[in-house]
This record gives C-alpha cells, sequence and structure tokens, in this order.
C-alpha cells in the first residue's frame, strides 16, 4: 500500500471545511476531534472554521440575490398563463475573487 500524499491532519482540515461549507449533517465534528487529537492549535482550526462558514455564507448570497433576479416577471407578462423563461446573461457577473471573512481572514 502507497503511503497518502498528505498528512491526515491536512485531509482532516479540508474534510473540516467541506464539511462547514456544505452544511452537512454531520457539521465535520469527528474530523474536529482528529484535528484535535494530532495537536492541531485552536487557532488554526478556528480559522478553518471561519473561512469554511464565509464561504458557505457567500455561497448562499450569491444564490438567494440570482434567484431574486430570475424570479421578478415582467409586469406586462403577469398575464399570460405560462411564466416567461429566466433571461442569462453571456457575460458572468463580475465579483471580488476573493473576499475577507468577517474576522478579516483571506479565503484564498
Amino acid at each position: 500500500m502507497t503511503e497518502p500524499l498528505l498528512h491526515p491532519s491536512i485531509v482532516a482540515m479540508v474534510s473540516l471545511a467541506a464539511n462547514i461549507a456544505a452544511n452537512h449533517p454531520k457539521k465535520g465534528l469527528c474530523q474536529l476531534e482528529r484535528l484535535r487529537a494530532y495537536g492541531i492549535a485552536e487557532e488554526q482550526i478556528d480559522l478553518v472554521v471561519d473561512i469554511a462558514r464565509h464561504l458557505r455564507d457567500e455561497a448562499g448570497q450569491m444564490l438567494d440575490a440570482e434567484f431574486d433576479i430570475e424570479a421578478r416577471l415582467d409586469a406586462s407578462a403577469a398575464s399570460l398563463a405560462m411564466p416567461l423563461a429566466p433571461t442569462f446573461s453571456a457575460e458572468p457577473a463580475k465579483a471580488a475573487c476573493c473576499t475577507p471573512t468577517a474576522k478579516g481572514n483571506a479565503c484564498c
């Protein structure tokens, strides 16, 4: 068997962040315990949690904003029986690549 390419603590950090960002029902608590058992500093764990929460919240805000835009119907079409198809721009929205977390941590 070959050795893993990443240290188990890195795998646990990535998994913790993914669990939080994805709103996984298990919440990453298993990974949290593993990180503590590996002796990872609470400050490092807090940083991972902060970034994961920021990305989760940012994604939710972006999806909500897109929904709000696409859900608005043209007032003149309100009398039509069939709803209008959503319109999509050929140009993707220009947004900042990385915004810092509320605590000021960089996420990229």
